[in-house]
Formats: C-alpha cells, sequence, structure tokens
C-alpha cells in the first residue's frame, strides 16, 4: 500500500474543460462527440504549438498550469495506446511507398511528449514514459510513489489517450473519447492506494480507471476499486 495527496487536478475532454464541466459529466458520466476539438495551448510559442498532436495538446493542456509554481517537477506520462493518430498516417505512407517523414515519426514514439515538455519547459528533473495495460493509472501513481519516496515535494502524474482511428476499432474499444488527467501528487497521507488478487467474478470498470477516478473525486466518495484482469487497486480516502 502506498499514501500520497492528490494535491491539484486538472482534465480536458472535448466539451469538458472547466472544473464544473467535469462536476457536471461526473454525476452523469456518457461518452462524448469528438468534433475534432483540441484543447487551448495559446501559452505555448506558435512554432512549438504547431508541431504538436492532439494527444500532446492535451497532456500540456492539464500538465502546464499544475507546474506553473514548480520550477523543477518529475513527470510521469501515461498512455496506453499513445500517438495512433500520427502512427497510423506513418503506416498509410509506408503501403504507399511513400517517403517517410522523419518530423512524424520523431512525435510518435511514446517518449515524445515527455521529450518536448522538457525542452519546452527546461526541465532535466525526471522523467518516466510508460505504456501499461487498462490499469496504466495505477502503475503512474506507484511511479510517482517511488519518486516521492526519493524526496521530490511533487510528481506530476499525466494519463491521456487519443481516439484511435477507425481502423483500428476492432482492437481498442477502452478510449470513449480523447481525454486526459493530470495529477499533482505530494506526500502525505489523505489517499492511500492498494493492490490485491481481483477475484474470479470481478467486472471491469465502465469507465477508464482516470475517468472513474474523477468521478470519485467529485462524488466525494470514501473509496472506488478499479479491477484489471487478476489485479484489484482499491482507492481510498482517509481524510
Amino acid at each position: 500500500m502506498i499514501t500520497f495527496n492528490i494535491a491539484q487536478w486538472r482534465a480536458w475532454a472535448p466539451g469538458l474543460a472547466s472544473v464544473e464541466d467535469w462536476q457536471q459529466w461526473s454525476l452523469a458520466p456518457r461518452p462524448l462527440p469528438d468534433h475534432d476539438e483540441s484543447p487551448d495551448v495559446s501559452f505555448l510559442p506558435a512554432m512549438q504549438r504547431r508541431r504538436l498532436g492532439r494527444m500532446a495538446r492535451m497532456a500540456f493542456a492539464v500538465g502546464w498550469p499544475l507546474a506553473q509554481d514548480h520550477e523543477q517537477l518529475p513527470l510521469v506520462f501515461v498512455s496506453r495506446h499513445g500517438e495512433t493518430p500520427r502512427t497510423f498516417e506513418i503506416l498509410r505512407d509506408l503501403a504507399a511507398g511513400e517517403p517517410l517523414s522523419p518530423t512524424q515519426f520523431s512525435l510518435s514514439v511514446h517518449n515524445a511528449v515527455i521529450g518536448l515538455w522538457s525542452i519546452m519547459r527546461g526541465s532535466t528533473c525526471e522523467m518516466t514514459a510508460l505504456a501499461a495495460a487498462g490499469d496504466g493509472l495505477e502503475h503512474g501513481v506507484f511511479e510517482a510513489a517511488t519518486l516521492l519516496a526519493e524526496g521530490a515535494a511533487a510528481v506530476l502524474l499525466i494519463i491521456t489517450e487519443e481516439r484511435p482511428p477507425e481502423a483500428y476499432a476492432q482492437w481498442i474499444d477502452d478510449v470513449p473519447f480523447p481525454y486526459a488527467v493530470g495529477l499533482l501528487l505530494t506526500p502525505g497521507d489523505t489517499w492511500s492506494l492498494s493492490l490485491d488478487s481481483a477475484g474470479a467474478d470481478a467486472q471491469p470498470s465502465r469507465w477508464p480507471h482516470a475517468l472513474s477516478l474523477l468521478q470519485t473525486l467529485h462524488a466525494d466518495q470514501p473509496a472506488c476499486q478499479h479491477p484489471w484482469k487478476k489485479r484489484l487497486w482499491t482507492w481510498q480516502r482517509n481524510h
């Protein structure tokens, strides 16, 4: 079991940008239409903005405000599927015998977001990119907890997923809409997270774990559980 505080949070999805938006969604969660909307990242220079795909923009939109008061802030970035639209375009070019774009390729790799983050913020502290399964949120929290245990005053955790191209629909069914969630974790014991073995009858969470956690935060619930395969994660609000 690990303990920590959630000092601040931010989230973004199409049509959901403010705390009030997410409060309303948490009371009546539903799938969202995707109209290719992207978050506002006007705080970045225009030349740098142009390089960012929507997934990177989502990560920056939720993470940048949380990092404002921290000159050097360790970052844990989590995405199960990564830049699927960009990767799909590269595969289409390959299939058509077209030359590949070095920029497209460099921005499609899984640690591209933390590389861009490091450059744009001038940050040289610890950064990790994880590609976990459906419980990537919890793996990210454990990674962040190790950094807190090593003396970090705070750790930024960003979980984001892009809506995959239609060609992936047969294999990727766990992204109801594009979203990003940022959590600023600090040492403390307001929250605890524990891992147990899930029973054979455990049903997966209806929503991705990061979105389910937002529901718990807004409903002021004392606990929630996230089963994934043989693992059962229990979030407990201690006070």
